[in-house]
């Protein structure tokens, strides 16, 4: 798998473009997290964790050990495919706690603490920050986006792509919840391309 082109942040949801890390957006299959740098493209192209911090990580990373994180990120993201795609179409239920239980182990692991910080001058505010202390810190945000997505997101409204072939998922956030593509650009385009050729087939062969 290569990494022809820029990851796809199409869902509507933080946690689905995690899962939309891999895809076959054209003809080929592209994985982002394939690999360490991969992964840190990936996390940075998400804003999830401050371009100082994935320098400082890279930095003190033993030889290897971003590659291995990225097959733990691989490992995390089809877990949790398994769990969205087993209950997409229906809210979910208290009772799906205990198959969350490798999430919540994952965000006990957060180092954070609360501090001052200036958004703009004279605006001072009480912020969330996270202690970069080692590579694997870096599934922390994505934890985190799984977590919004279990917590506040309707899973009724989450859906797959129509377009054949497309594994692309989203979450329809519509005034008419009757989103069928990833992106009109992609899949949206191929389908009335396709409706185009079989009306002129139609047309053909009526004459």
């Amino acid at each position: 798998m290569t990494q022809p082109m820029p990851a796809l942040f199409l869902a509507d949801s933080t946690g689905l473009d995690f899962l939309n890390s891999v895809a076959t957006p054209l003809d080929a299959p592209v994985d982002w997290l394939a690999n360490g740098d991969g992964l840190l493209a990936w996390l940075r192209q998400a804003q999830l964790v401050p371009e100082e911090a994935l320098t400082a990580i890279r930095e003190r990373a033993l030889p290897g050990e971003i590659d291995l994180l990225a097959g733990q990120a691989r490992a995390l993201r089809e877990w949790f495919r398994e769990f969205v795609s087993e209950h997409r179409g229906a809210p979910l239920a208290g009772s799906v706690l205990e198959e969350l239980a490798p999430l919540n182990e994952l965000l006990e692991r957060d180092h954070r603490y609360s501090a001052i910080v200036a958004h703009v001058p004279g605006t001072l505010s009480l912020a969330p920050v996270r202690r970069w202390q080692s590579p694997e810190m870096l599934l922390l945000p994505l934890a985190e986006a799984m977590a919004r997505l279990v917590c506040e997101e309707d899973f009724t409204y989450v859906k797959v792509c129509q377009g054949p072939g497309c594994t692309l998922m989203f979450a329809d956030h519509t005034r008419s919840r009757a989103r069928r593509w990833c992106s009109m650009a992609i899949c949206g385009n191929r389908a009335k391309q396709a409706a185009h050729r079989r009306r002129q087939k139609a047309t053909a062969d009526a004459v």
